[in-house]
Parts: C-alpha cells; structure tokens; sequence
C-alpha cells in the first residue's frame, strides 16, 4: 500500500478543492499523459488500479511516471458510534486531485496504445480524465 512513511501529525482536517491545480499541470517526464477534469480525493487504492492497468498496457516496452501521491490522511468513526466523543481514526490516504493535474504520464508507447492505456486506467477513477500528449501543452 502507498502511503507516507513518516508524517508529522496522524490526522488532517479536510481543506477545500477550489479552483485549478497551480502545479503538475504539464506533461513533464514521458510523452503522453492524463489530465484530471474534476477535483476529487483519489484513495490509494484507486491510484494502484490506474497503475497496474497501465502496466498491463506497458508491458516491457515503455516507461511510466504517476503523478500524485496519497499523503492526506483521511478519517472514519466506527460504526454505531454516536455523535460527538472527537474526530475518528484514521482509515485511509487519499491524494487531493484539482482539474489541470497531471495523475500519469508514459512513454515508449504509440498514440494510440497510449489512448488505450489511458482510457483503461480512467475506468479505475472516479473522475472524469483527458488524454494529452506532450505537442498539446
């Protein structure tokens, strides 16, 4: 599982996701990549999916850069708790994706194998994704 090795505090408040992504916005190690539409928490779960969907595509041909990382940490109270008794413990990592951010890149691949690859690994997300190539941005 990905997550921090070492974090500073075990929980976070939950922040807002307004307005665009003002860094990871252009495509900058591989040739192609997927640009998020929509702002989202995307869980480490969701981000490993995407990865081996990807790799699949790959193979031993070309290379692969994933972009974001789950380093907020995200809590949950146990079931049947009632209210109140403080914030709940932590239950997962997510990584606070804005419209604009680059989520992969890749390389080594043909414009259309990397479509395919990218729309595969876009059916791992819960948000809407655009395919990009380097000449674009």
């Amino acid at each position: 599982m990905l997550f921090p090795s070492r974090t500073k505090y075990r929980k976070q408040q939950r922040g807002t996701m307004k307005g665009l992504a003002h860094k990871g916005e252009l495509i900058s190690f591989g040739d192609y990549g997927m640009i998020a539409l929509e702002a989202a928490w995307i869980t480490d779960r969701q981000i490993e999916a995407m990865r081996v969907a990807i790799s699949r595509m790959l193979g031993k041909s070309g290379k692969m850069w994933i972009r974001i990382f789950p380093d907020k940490p995200y809590t949950k109270k146990g079931e049947g708790v009632r209210m109140g008794k403080g914030k709940g413990m932590p239950d997962g990592w997510v990584a606070v994706v804005k419209p604009g951010r680059v989520i992969a890149e890749i390389a080594g691949l043909s414009e259309e194998e990397a479509k395919e690859a990218f729309r595969l690994a876009s059916h791992k997300l819960p948000i809407t994704t655009k395919f990009v190539s380097r000449v674009d941005s």
